[in-house]
């Protein structure tokens, strides 16, 4: 297990053992306040803990004073690139962070400058390395964006800030092939002391990319890598937060709801995909830790369910109710997602 540097981004703990945050980032114009604020509510209220903004123009940059006094709870990341004053403007607006890469902005002096300000307000900088963009020396050398490569980008950015004695850092290093991402974390997690942001970029569509980032940041996790994540898809940024706490959960970093559905087959009396997409909804709102079971036949059915805290076992035109291992009663298939729900709440 990798143990890094503790950073503090608003009221949220990235590295040093504090859990695992997700992070998504808002597709929102920035500019336009209300609707900004607006997603980045939905995004909470999904459970997102750090909300990164784009932040193309002063315009944006002078918008995030407002979206900050509307929600001085929320942990805001301001995204920025090439221009160090617009890193200023949203440090002094109250932005927790600042996602800039200091080789990128020009000279020293600016860089010392948005160094300084993010020192004065205890604002932690995140140095980003896409694949997509790495620096042309860095591409010509290696040819395409290996592990290697991006590793020499990322530490270069790094040596820039400790040269400026600033060490409040945290670094992600994406791309959008997986092997990649895998081994350029892989890498990296032994150059530095800092917390690592994890993500697969450019993932793709909703069901594709989150295959990627499962395959990617689940597998760093189960290594004992990385301290906060992000879910990048081409879709509702929501979705990327669901992701993001789903995969935690599967590998045991989260608690929650859990849900076991069978894969369905043959010996199946029911239908059992609309059965299971209807408890899986419903699950959506409840706010406990358990672990639910909802099964389609007698092999495997009534096991899976008694090691559930709550299940069902279906059959032929009825369901068998568990509850911690016991048996509780047999109901009509018709109302089982009602029955079970109604033992859910006496949890």
């Amino acid at each position: 297990m990798r143990t890094s540097k503790q950073i503090k981004v608003g009221n949220v703990l990235i590295g040093g053992g504090a859990p695992i945050s997700v992070q998504s980032m808002c597709n929102t114009d920035t500019r336009n306040v209300e609707a900004t604020v607006n997603q980045i509510k939905n995004l909470v209220s999904a459970g997102c803990d750090i909300v990164r903004l784009a932040i193309p123009d002063e315009v944006a940059a002078k918008a995030t004073r407002e979206i900050k006094a509307q929600l001085p709870e929320v942990p805001l990341v301001a995204d920025i690139h090439f221009d160090h004053r617009l890193a200023l403007m949203c440090v002094d607006a109250g932005m927790d962070k600042i996602r800039i890469n200091p080789g990128n902005i020009g000279s020293i002096d600016n860089v010392k400058r948005v160094v300084d300000k993010c020192g004065e307000r205890n604002v932690p900088i995140r140095i980003g390395v896409n694949g997509g963009s790495l620096e042309k020396e860095i591409l010509n050398k290696y040819g395409h964006p290996t592990a290697d490569a991006l590793c020499e980008s990322a530490l270069g950015h790094v040596r820039i800030l400790e040269d400026c004695k600033f060490y409040d850092i945290a670094v992600s290093l994406k791309a959008s092939n997986v092997p990649t991402t895998y081994e350029v974390y892989k890498k990296f997690a032994d150059m530095v002391p800092y917390p690592l942001h994890l993500g697969v970029t450019e993932a793709g569509t909703e069901y594709s990319g989150v295959v990627k980032n499962a395959i990617g940041i689940g597998s760093l996790l189960l290594n004992g890598i990385g301290d906060t994540l992000r879910v990048s898809l081409t879709a509702d940024p929501v979705k990327e937060v669901k992701a993001g706490i789903e995969i935690l959960k599967a590998i045991g970093l989260r608690k929650g709801v859990t849900m076991t559905s069978c894969p369905t087959c043959g010996r199946c009396k029911v239908d059992m995909i609309p059965v299971a997409e209807e408890v899986a909804k419903r699950l959506e709102t409840v706010e406990k830790e358990i672990h639910v079971a909802v099964m389609g036949c007698a092999v495997n059915g009534p096991g899976e369910a008694r090691e559930a805290d709550i299940g069902m076992a279906c059959g032929d035109g009825c369901a068998l109710l568990f509850k911690k291992g016991e048996i509780l009663r047999k109901v009509p298939i018709e109302n089982a997602a009602d029955e079970l729900f109604k033992e859910i709440e006496s949890l």
